[in-house]
């Protein structure tokens, strides 16, 4: 399983973000994204990616994914997502934390899986 950050300016683009994560990524959210305070996020994102961040977020989550990490990251660089995205790996410190923090998160509201729709067709 793959952690991901989502740093976005507002939540249509976080929620386009996911959907274009799940469509056009092909990678499976597990469970529902958890909101993350935003200014944490941009730190994190900083520590990761080892330089100031451009622009501020106003809304971030954590999601996780049931692809591998490396899957992840490979499926992510072909999409041009509306928001950041960042695949936390486990060799990142941050990790951990994360990880530990991720069930006490407020979940996102307005997010639902379109891969979780029942088939019609199928009876």
């Amino acid at each position: 399983m793959a952690l991901i950050l989502i740093r976005a300016e507002d939540q249509g683009k976080l929620l386009n973000t996911l959907a274009d994560i799940e469509r056009h990524a092909g990678l499976k959210v597990a469970g529902k994204p958890r909101i993350i305070d935003s200014r944490k996020a941009d730190e994190i994102a900083a520590k990761i990616l080892r330089q100031e961040v451009r622009s501020k977020s106003d809304i971030a989550v954590l999601v996780r994914v049931e692809d591998d990490t490396t899957k992840s990251i490979v499926h992510i660089r072909k999409i041009h997502p509306p928001a950041h995205v960042i695949v936390i790996s486990e060799e990142y410190g941050e990790f951990k934390a994360l990880e530990e923090t991720f069930h006490g998160l407020t979940y996102l509201k307005g997010y639902y899986s379109h891969k979780d729709k029942p088939n019609k067709n199928l009876k």
